[in-house]
């Protein structure tokens, strides 16, 4: 029998600004309000949008031996940062696949939120289950919501809110109180824009999102997140990370710190540097507008590349855009063709991100 979706805390008011849902990691989550996908990725980009990404994970993780434990099972060094301060990093399998890619707010001293995507909670907590020690850890996704506010006039409208919100730097967490509740925020983000991400107990979740809302933000949807994320050349876990690609192939090998004494999967990437990578991921750039999609094979003078791992239209660049796990032997500016149902389009090979504005590049 199949499960009933989960709901957001916020389902009604997305009910009430006219939102379509559709599933996401077993959650029924806003793909879209009644402007559309185009024109909520532009305001993002313009202006400033909010989105509710409740149905992402967090376990909530304290104890003396924290820090030990999350280092031993994490790839990035949390000894480059400190307690006040968010990181991102992978899990990975025995083999050097990616099981997720998390982000983990540091708030104080052992006290930490690891926050998964949304199917892979389990698999995060059942990683640091494997670790003895005084850690503890309980998954608290269904007592708080998380709401997004990204945009380069995000920080402008959160000062309406809060002084203590706007001021939060890019990559710090702080713990506030709005409402008589404590919130815990980061300055991170899933867009190429600026912004904050706020974890906000339930009793007060609806009443943050309507301020917000009432100071200027635009509600944006989950469609308009993924085409913003791709633009700027983010990963999505399923598509550019997944148990069978690498930190590296994903290009990203400045995530796993190799000077640890150990993390999981740590023997797999050591073979890995020793052989060289075969594959990894490019940008492809297309003339006309036409959507490149996930699975479609690249190709160049008859021989397959690899393929398209997200694609799709780019509002700001006016044409197809992708992300594809191709031969290493690609190099920029090479023109491929990526093969359809009918026929072929061309692309070029570009360099990642395709979009970056100046507070984050």
């Amino acid at each position: 029998m199949t499960e009933p979706l989960l709901q957001s805390p916020l389902h009604s008011l997305h009910l009430s600004n006219g939102a379509k849902f559709a599933e996401f990691g077993g959650w029924s989550m806003p793909l879209v309000y009644s402007e559309g996908t185009l024109q909520e990725h532009k305001t993002c980009r313009t202006e400033c949008s909010i989105f509710d990404v409740s149905h992402l994970g967090t376990l909530e993780v304290s104890g003396s031996d924290a820090l030990i434990a999350i280092q031993s099972t994490f790839t990035n060094d949390l000894n480059r940062i400190a307690p006040g301060r968010a990181q991102y990093s992978h899990l990975l399998n025995e083999s050097g696949g990616v099981v997720d890619d998390v982000i983990i707010w540091w708030i104080h001293d052992s006290l930490f939120h690891i926050m998964p995507n949304a199917s892979n909670t389990k698999r995060v907590r059942d990683a640091l289950a494997c670790f003895t020690g005084d850690l503890r850890y309980s998954d608290v996704t269904k007592e708080r919501s998380v709401i997004a506010i990204q945009g380069p006039k995000s920080r402008e409208i959160l000062g309406k809110t809060s002084s203590e919100l706007a001021e939060i730097q890019r990559f710090h967490v702080k713990q506030i109180e709005y409402n008589s509740s404590i919130l815990t925020a980061a300055g991170t983000g899933y867009t190429g824009e600026d912004g904050v991400e706020i974890s906000v107990p339930l009793s007060t979740a609806a009443a943050l999102w309507e301020e917000l809302i009432r100071h200027g933000a635009k509600p944006a949807g989950l469609g308009a997140r993924d085409t913003l994320r791709l633009e700027a050349g983010l990963p999505l876990h399923g598509n550019e990370l997944s148990p069978t690609i690498s930190s590296s192939e994903a290009n990203m090998k400045w995530v796993v710190a190799m000077d640890k004494t150990n993390f999981l999967g740590k023997k797999a990437v050591e073979e890995e540097l020793r052989n060289g990578l075969s594959r990894k991921l490019f940008g492809l750039k297309t003339d006309g507008r036409r959507p490149p999609r996930t699975g479609q094979v690249i190709v160049k003078d008859g021989k397959s590349l690899g393929e398209v791992t997200s694609g799709n239209y780019s509002p700001i660049l006016e044409c197809g855009i992708a992300i594809a796990l191709l031969e290493t032997k690609v190099s920029l500016g090479d023109k491929v063709m990526i093969q359809g149902r009918r026929n072929e389009e061309e692309a070029t090979v570009v360099k990642l991100p395709f979009y970056t504005t100046e507070k984050n590049s």
